[in-house]
């Protein structure tokens, strides 16, 4: 059976318990034992290299220099990274380490909460195949991003809200290696009512599984 742990934690006004026990329950339908714990203390444990997936659900806050070293050398071991929102892209923010395994960084999202749109850019990859482009209403993140990522899904920002951003086509979801592990990463799911959209829920709850080492599932 695959393990998974999902460490949540951080600012509150992200729903980082509620979504942990959404999303625990997602995996637990796809066959995964499920870890739920709070704060980043897990992250140094020795048997952390045994988990298949690991969810971080923590805005911002801080991790230990003992705790990204074992989060780090679990991933780069084969253990898959995956999550989304701030709740995995604006986590630890003096952390440089962790934003290069994650493969980006929240800076901004002009307006709050706006209606917009997400383009599929890889209907072909396991995680996407079968879907189109949607209406969402949520924070639209601008973030820094490394271009390595493969990227499933864009949104392109007007310019109503902040000028420097018009015409930008920000990735909104995407998938990476880091090291022998998978990573996957949505912007999408700010609180945990978001997780009830249908594209946006499908979207993370395939890239979890896909993340997951050894899972057999969305494979390759």
């Amino acid at each position: 059976m695959a393990e998974a742990l999902i460490a949540w934690g951080g600012w509150d006004g992200h729903e980082p318990e509620a979504c942990a026990g959404i999303v625990a329950g997602w995996l637990r339908e796809e066959g995964f034992s499920v870890r739920i714990a709070e704060g980043t203390a897990p992250f140094a444990e020795p048997g952390l290299g045994a988990m298949d997936l690991v969810v971080p659900m923590i805005t911002m806050s801080r991790i230990a220099p003992e705790e990204i070293a074992g989060l780090a050398l679990a991933v780069e071991a084969g253990t898959g990274l995956a999550g989304f929102h701030g709740q995995m892209g604006d986590s630890f923010r003096d952390c440089v380490e962790y934003q290069v395994m994650v493969g980006g960084q929240f800076v901004a999202h002009p307006g709050n909460i706006i209606d917009y749109r997400v383009e599929i850019e890889r209907p072909d990859h396991p995680i996407t195949r079968g879907m189109s482009a949607f209406p969402y209403r949520s924070e639209q993140y601008y973030m820094h991003v490394d271009p390595s990522n493969e990227v499933l899904a864009t949104t392109r920002l007007t310019g109503e809200h902040a000028s420097w951003a018009e015409g930008v086509v920000m990735p909104v979801a995407w998938t990476r290696r880091h090291g022998e592990g998978r990573v996957f990463y949505t912007s999408l799911g700010h609180v945990s009512a978001e997780l009830e959209h249908p594209r946006a829920a499908e979207l993370l709850r395939r890239g979890l599984v896909w993340a997951a080492r050894g899972t057999g599932a969305l494979r390759p």
